[in-house]
């Protein structure tokens, strides 16, 4: 494994989307670096009268822009355009005086920015190609949390589909691109939505109800009619009988490749939909005890301790029956059902994570509708992570004072997880964000690890191969990669302006097609 030397961060810093550049944000400059090489490739200067807090700070889907969000303006500068004609572009009062943003972030382009005002008040969508905004009012949700989930854009065509609540009533609404003009509205027949989403072939418009109503998923074409409503599995087996009056989704997932939805409830069953016809495909029974056996990995994680340093991690491969820890019993509200639900790149794996098995990592293949393996930890586990461009290689981050500084990637190739273990290269014991480095398939899996202070970035290669970023390579921290870089030894900033229009905006159609064209 081999690590880059550290670098000067901040607590807004993050690598571009194709994981060629990192972009971190100071007191008053954009910094941008180039992964292959770790120099500064631009810097960008921040107006006088800008001041935080910073609200959102992210790059464009095109790697090509930069956007950054205070409580009254948000600026979108150019972050490799060094020239004196690149693009600089202020929205200033996005939202109503005394109030702040909930969410903002880029629409389908580098031109469009979407805002989300705090109480629900309105969603708006600036578009800077043209200099003009459009406003819809009453999104249902406004938490940061949840915003992304009343609103979500189509493949291809671009379509807006927005969840509202009027007058204590859900509304769906569909809008075009580029001008965002209302084309199609309804109210979907649900008490209490949940969120709405596209499928990733752009077929289908999906809205599930709150866990309350039970399970409810409703399918609409995209000029808004019905296809099916989905009410659970038809026929659920004995220990399940009960299964129709309990609490209903929670998660609602596409495979990367549109051919599956996979739907989390309250219990330890994920049902799995083919897309196709939308009926019931796979049925996957997370159980409450692990036969291991050839086609079932069931690793279990082993604390060593070490005087000289950090805790040693390793897994075990177990032969016996094993059962995964439960959450231990406590005086709060028992959490029960999904925690989280996420396929990979080749849509061949989906992993998951149950509120009851904290600790427990699962990962099922779909072609077959069996589980593969289970990693079973010590501590409970936070996140799971597919890398975007390399199949079948998950990140698994735990929490706990013991998983300070290392992280775990694991691939079916694999003797079991892999430890990523960073600590030495960091000072102190501070939380460090781990996210994989979005290159493409042909480059090592790689990592981008920082804190409030500093970055490095990990590769998953032998000592002996070539590093991702070059020469900048530091296996173990030494006095140079301890130096903290400061802004003021940056290069000089320069104007920074690019023309929006040039953000690979194309001209679709914005027409949505009729569902029952043929039988005109």
């Amino acid at each position: 494994m081999l690590f880059s030397q550290r670098l000067k961060s901040s607590a807004q810093c993050l690598p571009s989307p194709d994981g060629s550049h990192i972009a971190t944000l100071f007191a008053s400059v954009v910094n941008v670096r180039a992964v292959r090489g770790l120099e500064v490739v631009n810097v960008v200067k921040l107006p006088p009268d800008f001041a935080g807090p910073v609200l959102s700070f992210s790059w464009s889907p095109s790697s090509r822009l930069l956007l950054v969000a205070g409580v009254d303006q948000i600026h979108v500068v150019s972050a490799l355009d060094t020239s004196s004609s690149s693009f600089h572009a202020t929205i200033r009062n996005p939202v109503a005086p005394g109030t702040r943003p909930a969410f903002v972030g880029f629409g389908t382009s580098d031109a469009e920015i979407c805002v989300l005002s705090s109480f629900g008040l309105k969603f708006a969508v600036y578009d800077l190609a043209s200099s003009k905004a459009t406003e819809i009012a009453s999104p249902k949700f406004f938490s940061p949390s949840a915003a992304c989930r009343c609103f979500s854009f189509r493949p291809q065509t671009r379509h807006l589909a927005l969840l509202t609540r009027v007058a204590g009533k859900d509304m769906l609404s569909i809008h075009g691109f580029p001008a965002r003009e209302l084309q199609r509205s309804w109210a979907p027949d649900t008490v209490d939505a949940q969120g709405v989403v596209w499928s990733p072939d752009g077929r289908w418009l999906v809205v599930w109800d709150s866990p309350a109503q039970g399970h409810r998923v409703l399918f609409y074409t995209p000029d808004g009619q019905v296809f099916k409503s989905w009410s659970g599995p038809a026929s659920p087996p004995p220990k399940d009988r009960d299964y129709a009056v309990g609490a209903g989704v929670k998660f609602v997932q596409f495979s990367a490749d549109g051919r599956h939805l996979a739907i989390g409830d309250c219990s330890r069953s994920l049902c799995v939909l083919g897309m196709a016809s939308v009926t019931e495909a796979l049925r996957l029974q997370h159980p409450s005890s692990l036969v291991p056996r050839d086609t079932l990995q069931v690793w279990q994680e082993q604390i060593g301790i070490s005087h000289a340093g950090p805790s040693i991690h390793t897994f075990l491969r177990t032969a016996q029956v094993v059962s995964p820890a439960p959450r231990p019993q406590d005086s709060s509200e028992p959490l029960l059902g999904f925690a989280s639900i996420a396929f990979d790149p080749s849509s061949a794996l989906v992993a998951t994570r149950l509120e009851d098995y904290p600790s427990t990592a699962w990962v099922w293949d779909t072609q077959v509708a069996e589980l593969r393996a289970v990693l079973l930890f010590h501590g409970n586990v936070r996140r799971l992570s597919w890398h975007p461009n390399i199949p079948e290689t998950l990140l698994i981050v735990c929490e706990g004072d013991q998983y300070n500084g290392i992280v775990f990637v694991w691939d079916p190739l694999s003797e079991g997880p892999r430890s990523v273990e960073f600590s030495q290269h960091f000072s102190g014991p501070s939380s460090v964000r781990a996210l994989w480095l979005g290159l493409d398939a042909s480059s090592p899996p790689s990592l981008f690890l920082s804190d409030s202070n500093n970055y490095l970035l990990a590769s998953l290669v032998e000592a002996d191969q070539d590093s991702p970023w070059g020469n900048q390579v530091s296996t173990q921290p030494t006095s140079a990669a301890r130096r903290e870089e400061s802004p003021l030894e940056l290069v000089p900033a320069v104007e920074a302006n690019l023309d929006p229009g040039d953000s690979g905006q194309q001209e679709d159609d914005s027409e949505l097609e009729d569902t029952f064209l043929h039988k005109q």
